[in-house]
């Protein structure tokens, strides 16, 4: 499984979601796209979203801090 979550640093509802990944030992590969410009393209064109955090699950895009939707695909 693969799975991306695209953050930002001042964001409670990003850590939340990278505190909950971890707590189900998930690994999972941060981009902070208030530093990396492509990675904020990137999520953009995914999701449609400007807004954090933004979770690519294996292909499938999970806008904010979503458990059931998280769990859903996790599981």
């Amino acid at each position: 499984m693969t799975v991306k979550i695209y953050s930002t640093p001042s964001c409670p509802y990003c850590v939340m979601a990278k505190k909950y990944l971890e707590s189900r030992n998930v690994k999972y590969e941060e981009f902070d796209v208030s530093e990396d410009r492509n990675a904020a393209r990137e999520m953009i064109n995914k999701s449609g979203q400007r807004g954090v955090p933004v979770l690519d699950i294996d292909g499938n895009i999970v806008i904010g801090f979503d458990k059931e939707k998280i769990d859903s695909l996790i599981f």
